[in-house]
């Protein structure tokens, strides 16, 4: 099975994730509204929810429409058939530090579906971060840029990358391929445990256990046998304390292991009617647990009750992405009806909600708390500004960006997609750091929480782990 058919399956069915039209989502236009947010505990249909502040009743077009509420998203029902092909042609590994024409704003010729004149390499020492001269933080020789500020009403010019834009403390030099875990199996969800001594790899129908801190491991150390044996693991959690994982997948329950008995087991399962797990995540004080079902509802789990106590429900399609605030009290959700929202935990209550023109694929909250990353279906990253309208996109994949991390620092990120590209941004413009290139699609990813390590899942059934190097 092509690992493109599993990133946004249900039980018996695929979910077919059509291209929307248009190239561009700089019309994203936030929104504040109220959501009865206590709903029974057993997981139901959505009700059709009237949105407020679109434009023109488009879910992704023009800028923000003044007085424009009252339209209500039509609520559709998932049809079947098979996700575009991931297999590109598949490239030699190559690890980049952030090119020349990064360094620059230039859109490297191999990450473009246009051809492009050639650009000079970059070679990622000090002589060559020296500050950029005046002008050359735009678009140098003519050549395109990858990096836009976005305005309020929705013009877009070059970014010029600042001359700290590459240096400093926190900010990556580039990245080293460390290690290979041979997973056997298509790669959808990895995470890294704190202190960074174990990754957790998630594939069809078990989780493996892998010890990085022993130099040149091959074998991993346990397995973990969820859901059923043909159904995919979509995201893996662990708790802070790192005794407790999280899975969530092609399934309706979630798995509550105990890793810290003598032989990791499970000690609880979490069921709801939604067909399939998409996202997790978990609250700072390890109370809670969110998971974005297939029906678009975000179902809230008491963690020391294992009882489902609230869904939040607007996404009109699956809810594909997750992350929450670093003090536990706004939660954001990306979706596959092109809306990302923000929901007020205390309350109980969306707070916005942003209308693209492309399916929503990944999201990461920057733990500083300004920023937000969204992942597209259309190969864009957007970095929104959380508290106004200030916004940067960002060209560097050529295909869907199916994962996205912030640094624990909040200074940079990094985003993989179906190009089969590793890439690391800053914070919140977008330079290129340093990119990877890896043999197949790149499904999944996370950072280490001394932000050392990048570990990443991908199609061709094993994960990577990179040393960060400063």
């Amino acid at each position: 099975m092509d690992e493109c058919k599993i990133l946004f399956a249900s039980h018996h069915s695929l979910f077919l994730l059509n291209p929307r039209s248009g190239t561009s989502s700089n019309a994203s236009t936030p929104s504040t509204k109220k959501l009865d947010a206590d709903k029974p505990t057993t997981p139901i249909s959505k009700s059709v929810t009237p949105t407020s502040g679109g434009s023109g009743g488009s879910s992704g077009g023009g800028g923000s429409g003044a007085g424009s509420s009252g339209l209500k998203p039509v609520v559709k029902a998932p049809a079947l058939g098979q996700y575009p092909h991931y297999l590109t042609g598949a490239a030699a590994h190559e690890l980049q530090a952030g090119a020349y024409g990064a360094l620059h704003n230039n859109l490297p010729p191999a990450l473009n579906s246009y051809p492009r004149p050639p650009l000079v390499g970059y070679d990622p020492h000090s002589q060559m971060r020296a500050p950029l001269g005046p002008g050359l933080g735009g678009i140098p020789g003519g050549k395109p840029a990858y990096s836009f500020h976005v305005s309020a009403d929705g013009q877009m010019q070059p970014v010029p990358f600042p001359p700290d834009a590459l240096v400093g403390p926190g900010i990556p030099r580039h990245a080293r391929q460390i290690n290979t875990l041979s997973h056997g199996e298509v790669v959808c969800a990895v995470t890294i445990s704190n202190p960074t001594k174990y990754v957790y790899t998630g594939g069809k129908g078990c989780v493996k256990v892998w010890d990085i801190s022993q130099p040149g491991s091959k074998s991993p150390v346990s397995q973990l046998d969820c859901l059923q044996r043909d159904n995919y693991i979509r995201s893996v959690k662990l708790l802070p304390d790192g005794r407790t994982l999280i899975v969530g997948g092609e399934a309706s329950n979630l798995s509550i292991w105990d890793l810290a008995s003598p032989t990791p087991r499970i000690k609880a399962e979490l069921t709801s009617s939604a067909p399939a797990c998409y996202a997790l995540a978990i609250s700072p004080d390890s109370k809670v647990c969110f998971s974005c079902c297939s029906d678009g509802n975000i179902a809230v789990w008491d963690l020391h009750n294992q009882t489902l106590v609230r869904q939040f429900q607007g996404h009109t399609d699956g809810a594909s992405c997750i992350d929450i605030s670093a003090d536990g009290t706004k939660l954001w959700t990306g979706g596959l009806d092109n809306t990302v929202r923000s929901w007020d935990l205390r309350e109980g209550r969306q707070l916005q909600q942003h209308d693209f023109t492309s399916q929503i694929f990944s999201l990461g909250y920057c733990p500083t708390g300004e920023w937000l990353a969204v992942g597209m279906e259309n190969s864009n990253v957007e970095v929104l500004h959380c508290a106004k309208p200030d916004k940067y996109q960002l060209h560097l994949h050529e295909s869907c960006v199916l994962s996205l991390k912030f640094a624990a620092c909040g200074k940079w990120f990094v985003s993989t997609g179906k190009d089969n590209l590793l890439n690391a941004w800053r914070t919140p413009y977008g330079a290129s750091i340093f990119q990877s290139k890896e043999s197949s699609s790149v499904l999944s990813c996370d950072i280490s929480a001394d932000d050392k390590y990048i570990v990443t899942g991908s199609g061709d059934k094993k994960a990577t782990v990179y040393e960060v190097i400063y």
